[in-house]
């Protein structure tokens, strides 16, 4: 029996907070009383500090990470206790053994993960959905676990490499609406799909859910239905934006998600998008509370994948990449298809780390660059990349960057936060941060969200939307996932680049500061020293 006593408690329904103690027995809170008033077997001294639910995580791609880095790094770092996979429609089940490669492709294109890792790393003991959600669970993960099924090897399962090519047949949607039974069955927390025109996957070519009819969306989708519950999470695309997304929630009569909506410099009025989609219902969508800004080498050139010259480029081999950035045809293409799909993109992207050119790190914009130069931007990329054989890493702020319009997001309670994408991009970008990012800079610096509006965003708020039952609240009768944390110092520290992927593969990571204790189902993970070694987490099954 564990006490935590005489801290400020912020209980995740967005009442005001309150001094409290908050004793828990077992997995659950079983009592919260004014301060100095509850005694347990161990007792936790919060003075001074905040006390809340676990931080809950929906937008995460962790779905290979988990089996190998069951502890889920860095999010257990940053007062994370729940995490959802499977977002934009991607994940690892259900895959047939001949399917293997393609899948792995597919996330080193779309979700800049690493082959080498994914191949080194996965431990394919399993096939079906369900054999899946039995692998993560054998694996004893630190944190609470969630997972969508994904459109995308759901695909690839039933149609094989043809997922890549073309639509399904009356009899294969049938196979596969069969199959999003058995996950939901099985405890899927939802079925996710993408129709991002960006999102291409294995040798360069669209993911397979882009070539699924929204028919076959309609169908898979109205599992949902027929099990009475989990959450539709979709990435929206020229053929399925707010309108079409609010018309298939409205007709599967489940809440549904999209992702993500930005607030960047010159872009659409995203107040607007949110007043079209609360319109019509259910519809929220997802926010960032960080600038999306990655770093991307043109060995990996996923980053740009929306410019038709670069998706190609993702359709080569590795070796064969060099030679491409040679071609002046090439670069003639990728020069003309950035003026039409991304002209801001140049001003925009700075050149980060490099051997060749120390003296351009953090220097002048590409386009500032080529302007000295006298010629066009990609001939800088490619130049610089090339004399460096492809390491130069790139800096590139995507989207998000514009604070006034992000803070009008973060206030608009029709909006969730989401879209951390932790496991993914990890060479690239880190916001699994995000949650310590939002308390220290959001509400301690910037003042835009009051403590318990960041608290409720990060717990009951996405705990509700994804029917994470005693998840997101500290009441009696709850799972007892508790953060403390310091809300003078919480936040997160320096970012730093580390290779403890498998296979030696390179991510960036950050440590958090002013965390000063985490339980997960009513065992203490982390205190203000680091981690322990207790893996309490469970997969938390929808059925």
């Amino acid at each position: 029996m564990t006490v935590i006593r005489g801290g400020l408690l912020a209980d995740g329904t967005g009442a005001p907070a309150r001094p409290a103690d908050v004793r828990f027995e077992g997995a659950t809170i079983a009592e919260i009383g004014p301060p100095g008033t509850l005694r347990g077997d161990e007792e936790v001294d919060a003075g001074g500090l905040v006390v809340a639910p676990g931080f809950v995580d929906i937008h995460t791609h962790y779905d290979a990470q988990v089996l190998w880095d069951p502890d889920l790094t860095p999010s257990s770092w940053h007062g994370v206790t729940t995490v959802v996979m499977g977002n934009c429609g991607f994940g690892i089940a259900p895959t047939r053994p001949d399917g293997r490669e393609i899948i792995a492709r597919t996330l080193e294109n779309v979700e800049g993960m690493s082959l080498e890792a994914l191949t080194a790393g996965i431990d394919w003991s399993f096939e079906s959905f369900p054999e899946y959600l039995d692998a993560v669970e054998r694996a004893r993960p630190r944190l609470n676990v969630a997972a969508m099924l994904g459109h995308t090897p759901l695909r690839l399962a039933v149609l094989g490499p043809d997922a890549m090519e073309r639509a399904a047949s009356d009899e294969e949607i049938a196979t596969m609406a069969a199959l999003v039974d058995e996950a939901l069955a099985a405890g899927a927390v939802g079925f996710a799909s993408s129709r991002q025109p960006a999102h291409a996957g294995a040798y360069g070519r669209p993911v397979p859910s882009r070539l699924a009819s929204l028919g076959e969306l309609r169908t898979l989708a109205s599992a949902l239905t027929r099990a009475g519950r989990g959450v539709l999470a979709l990435t929206r695309g020229p053929d399925l934006d707010i309108e079409e997304i609010a018309e298939l929630s409205e007709a599967i009569g489940r809440p549904t998600t999209w992702t993500a909506l930005m607030a960047s410099h010159g872009g659409a009025d995203p107040l607007e998008m949110v007043e079209r989609g609360a319109a019509r219902g259910s519809v929220v969508p997802q926010v960032a509370c960080r600038p999306v800004v990655m770093q991307a080498t043109l060995a990996e050139p996923f980053p740009f994948a929306r410019i038709p010259a670069f998706a190609e480029v993702l359709g080569r081999p590795a070796g064969e990449r060099a030679a491409v950035y040679r071609d002046p045809a090439w670069r003639s293409r990728a020069h003309a298809d950035t003026e039409q799909h991304w002209p801001a993109l140049w001003g925009r992207m700075f050149v980060q780390e490099t051997v060749a050119h120390p003296e351009l790190a953090d220097g002048p914009s590409l386009a500032e660059l080529a302007a000295a130069r006298g010629v066009r931007p990609v001939d800088v990329l490619c130049d610089v990349a090339l004399d460096d054989d492809l390491r130069t890493r790139f800096r590139q702020v995507q989207a998000n960057d514009d604070e006034d319009g992000v803070a009008a997001l973060l206030r608009d309670e029709r909006t969730v936060l989401g879209l951390s994408d932790a496991g993914a991009h990890a060479n690239q970008l880190c916001d699994a941060v995000f949650a310590t990012h939002l308390l220290g800079y959001w509400v301690r610096e910037k003042q835009v969200l009051t403590l318990e509006q960041a608290v409720w965003r990060l717990t009951g708020q996405p705990a509700e939307l994804f029917g994470l039952r005693g998840r997101g609240r500290l009441v009696p009768g709850a799972a007892a996932d508790v953060v403390l944390f310091d809300p003078a110092t919480v936040g997160v520290g320096p970012m730093q680049r580390v290779r403890d992927l498998p296979a030696g593969a390179d991510r960036l990571v950050a440590p958090s500061t002013g965390i000063e204790g985490v339980w997960v189902n009513g065992e203490r993970i982390r205190d203000a020293d680091g981690p322990t070694q207790a893996r309490p987490g469970r997969v938390l099954r929808d059925r």
